[in-house]
């Protein structure tokens, strides 16, 4: 089973991306989902948010208020710290429990859309390659003006509690531009889906069928046609 990381930016259309990834059949497993099931009420994880911040983070009906603990986490850094000691743990068992039930999927592509991926220095964990949704700050200050809602100086603060896009894009194994339309987006994520899963598969498949046919042809008794290493497969540490 193949698996990729999905990562980005605050703001740089990652969501979009995975959207589009599963539409071409791929599994998703969502990080950002996972964070927000974590912390739902009744969790351990939202009684450990509200012993370490306090109960006035709880909304009348038990919530989690996120706009007030964004607040608090985005403004100082040990708070932000302390918030994702108590939730990263819970978000990476629950990501690899769903992982591990992907197993037997028959899936062409797991993607593991992980959007603090290389802030925690997980990127190593995942050797099939890693994929960024890329937007410039510009582009991620002046969607968080006007979709988040956000002045300048908060949607710079959410900038300044990740890595630099531009580090990640140099990290990153792919690069989706997400800078311009949907439209763009959607060609580019079609591209190298064709690219890197569709064409990948189509040659795997070929090479199966003719290592079939090469097993199929052979004589035990002729020593001509006797078992010999299949030039169809890929040399040890090849890609398969």
């Amino acid at each position: 089973m193949r698996i990729i990381a999905l990562t980005g930016g605050i703001a740089t259309g990652k969501s979009t991306v995975a959207g589009m990834l599963a539409g071409h059949g791929a599994a998703v497993v969502d990080a950002d989902r996972i964070a927000r099931e974590v912390v739902e009420p009744g969790t351990p994880g939202l009684e450990a948010v509200v012993a370490a911040f306090g109960r006035e983070l709880l909304t009348a009906g038990g919530g989690l208020d996120r706009g007030a603990l964004a607040e608090i986490v985005f403004a100082d850094v040990e708070s932000r710290r302390r918030l994702e000691a108590i939730t990263h743990p819970l978000i990476l068992a629950r990501m690899a429990g769903e992982v591990a039930a992907l197993a037997g999927s028959d899936a062409p592509l797991v993607v593991v859309d992980y959007p603090l991926l290389f802030e925690g220095g997980h990127q190593t964990e995942f050797p099939d390659g890693v994929l960024l949704a890329y937007a410039d700050p510009a582009t991620q200050i002046r969607r968080l003006r006007e979709r988040g809602g956000l002045g300048d100086a908060a949607a710079r603060q959410r900038l300044a509690a990740q890595l630099p896009i531009d580090g990640k894009r140099d990290l990153a194994t792919w690069v989706i531009d997400n800078r311009g339309s949907r439209t763009d987006t959607r060609q580019a994520v079609d591209a190298w889906w064709r690219d890197q899963v569709a064409t990948r598969d189509h040659v795997e498949a070929r090479r199966h069928a003719a290592g079939r046919d090469h097993v199929a042809a052979r004589d035990p008794d002729d020593p001509m046609t006797a078992p010999i290493s299949d030039p169809t497969r890929p040399r040890d540490g090849g890609v398969g």
